[in-house]
């Protein structure tokens, strides 16, 4: 068979998009934040990872500028070796003030720091325990580790004592790494941190935290997951982003010096990638600024996606329970999805359409996720929007 016949056979997209049913790369014109423009028409945003509606904040926008006049447009050289900005150095220091760790490693992309991290640091010998619905980018990354010889084990989700099973067979002399996402990305669970921490000290493991979804969401002034459950100090590693919280694009990974130090010349996701750009370094280091003297905004972000999974529960949809800034509503069936998905469209209103194998069979879901830049109005419109399509498909 020939290497490209598997995508002359791929037609599913274009089966969907027949049915005018195609929820996925619909290109955004212009955006304010909480209201967009997507083929010149404006459309309440219910499904972006901008949690505290930073991306067009003007001191985001400003202090971007100011870096492209000083710096140029990119670094056009690795970290390891010309492509270093103070920028980047001034962004790790602030980082590692905030969380609380003892130094901070910035990548080009959050999903480079997973490779770059668990990849770099689990070889023959060790272990990798991961949960069964971390980031595809956490999976990926301990597939590579894998190819280089290290152990790959999966536990259930958030199944304490089925990572126990785990850890317990595993020779006690190995290294051993338990990672999971805080905040997960499709359901906005919070995983058992305490739990996970409890294990990791009884079987010598070591803990990487995926906080993607969880840095300036939760914990106080929302320093994440950690943070949130008191055990800073217990939590060797935490993974970040600067795409959500921090208006911008990149990762970071905070932790021990010795760590963050072997990482940063032995990691070839960092050695071998070009450095973020100087625009999305001053972008970051802006976001977090204001993060720090305007905490109430994660507040705000907490109340309204408390007050839509209130409100949605109350209607009679399916919701996750959590307190994270995701909120998911069950549909059901894939058709189901797409059709919802549309509807939703047509009346103005952006959400994600999440089907298998993203999520479990008969668990297609609308993702929603909120913003603290969200006005009342935005989320009664999307709630109104809910409830009359929910009832023509017969949900509620």
């Amino acid at each position: 068979m020939s290497l490209f016949q598997k995508c002359f056979d791929f037609t599913r997209a274009e089966e969907v998009k027949a049915l005018n049913l195609y929820p996925y790369f619909h290109p955004i014109d212009a955006s304010e934040g909480p209201v967009v423009s997507i083929y010149n028409k404006k459309m309440i945003m219910a499904g972006s990872n901008n949690y505290l509606g930073l991306t067009t904040h003007p001191y985001v926008k400003q202090k971007s500028i100011e870096a492209i006049e000083q710096y140029g447009t990119g670094c056009s050289g690795s970290r390891y070796l010309t492509g270093t900005l103070s920028l980047h150095n001034e962004l790790e220091e602030k980082l590692t003030k905030f969380l609380g760790t003892e130094a901070v490693l910035v990548f080009s992309t959050g999903y480079q720091t997973s490779m770059g991290t668990v990849a770099a640091l689990c070889g023959r010998g060790d272990y990798i325990i991961s949960d069964r619905e971390n980031h595809a980018c956490i999976q990926n990354a301990a597939l590579t580790a894998k190819g280089m010889m290290a152990e790959f084990k999966r536990y259930k989700h958030s199944d304490m004592e089925d990572l126990e099973r785990i850890l317990s067979s595993i020779p006690e002399e190995a290294g051993k790494l338990i990672v999971t996402d805080g905040v997960f990305s499709v359901t906005g669970e919070i995983c058992n941190l305490p739990e996970i921490n409890r294990l990791a000290k009884k079987y010598g493991a070591r803990i990487l935290c995926d906080d993607a979804h969880a840095i300036g969401v939760i914990g106080d002034g929302g320093r994440g997951t950690a943070n949130y459950f008191n055990l800073v100090k217990e939590t060797d590693l935490v993974m970040g982003t600067f795409s959500k919280t921090f208006a911008s694009l990149g990762g970071f990974v905070a932790g021990p010096e010795r760590v963050i130090n072997y990482l940063k010349h032995i990691s070839p996701a960092l050695i071998f990638s070009a450095s973020p750009t100087p625009a999305s370094c001053a972008a970051a280091i802006a976001a977090l600024e204001i993060l720090e003297k305007e905490p109430e905004l994660v507040t705000k972000l907490v109340n309204n996606a408390d007050y839509m999974r209130r409100n949605f529960r109350e209607m009679g949809f399916e919701v996750v329970d959590t307190h994270a800034a995701i909120v998911p509503v069950i549909v059901g069936q894939v058709e189901t999805a797409f059709i919802f998905w549309r509807k939703l469209f047509d009346a103005g209103i952006y959400v994600n359409a999440f089907i298998p194998p993203g999520v479990p069979e008969n668990m297609s879901m609308m993702r929603t996720s909120y913003m603290a830049t969200h006005e009342k109005k935005h989320l009664d419109e999307i709630l109104k929007q809910f409830e009359i399509i929910g009832k023509e498909l017969k949900l509620i």
